[in-house]
């Protein structure tokens, strides 16, 4: 699911990646899952690594952290590259509908999630894969049951919801590359266009794809990492 992606970032460049709070090997059970704390991890998982400068690259809910990240520090990045992001979470974008229904899927995830029956699981897999095979749907269901404890998923869903970096998007001093799946089922597409749109000099790329963790073998992965790595070239000295 994940290793083709460490594989072809880490083909031609250093690769450095971090499990954020109460995911896989960080800390489980942590009171504060706020966006704030979110970007002070970052801030100490860059200075652990005594990275200097470099290229940052957010996917998903992490497009937030790393846009707050580029503008406390724009001296620490090179170039940024936001992929499945998106500017407002579901409450904070307040349409009484979506709110209905997300808040009826985390009801659900607090219940269901760390039971063996992966009826929900595999739902909400499908939400992120809906071009993935069933080999997929059983390691991304087994993925999530043992590296994140229900009630934190269900938490850091209440904390994804409220994010809003629309204040912030002007506020960027670096280049930037936002990429998008077309058919995104989890951050419509319209959520990169609007990044890209608020992002001084920002250039945006739409992939032909479904999914919002893109698989090993389709076109789009293959586009995604051609871009990336075009990007990371011409900005590395910048």
């Amino acid at each position: 699911m994940w290793r083709h992606w460490m594989r072809e970032l880490s083909r031609r460049n250093q690769l450095v990646r971090y499990d954020e709070r109460c995911n896989g090997l960080s800390q489980r059970h942590v009171a504060d899952v706020s966006f704030d704390t979110m970007v002070s991890d970052l801030e100490c998982v860059v200075e652990a690594a005594g990275l200097d400068r470099f290229t940052l690259l957010g996917l998903s809910q992490s497009c937030a952290v790393s846009i707050a990240y580029a503008i406390r520090h724009p001296e620490k990045v090179s170039g940024m590259i936001l992929y499945g992001g998106y500017v407002k979470g579901w409450r904070a974008r307040g349409d009484p509908g979506e709110i209905a229904t997300r808040e009826a899927v985390s009801t659900l995830m607090r219940e269901s999630w760390g039971k063996s029956n992966p009826m929900f699981r595999q739902a909400f897999c499908s939400m992120f894969i809906p071009g993935a095979t069933h080999e997929h749907f059983a390691w991304m269901d087994d993925l999530m049951r043992r590296t994140v404890l229900p009630d934190d998923a269900w938490r850091l869903q209440a904390a994804f919801s409220v994010i809003d970096v629309s204040d912030l998007l002007e506020k960027v001093r670096v280049p930037t590359l936002v990429l998008h799946a077309r058919e995104d089922n989890v951050a419509p597409v319209e959520s990169g266009r609007t990044m890209a749109a608020g992002i001084p000099g920002a250039s945006f790329l739409e992939l032909e794809s479904q999914n919002h963790i893109l698989l090993e073998g389709e076109p789009a992965f293959d586009e995604f990492v051609a871009h990336v790595r075009a990007f990371v070239a011409d900005t590395a000295g910048s």
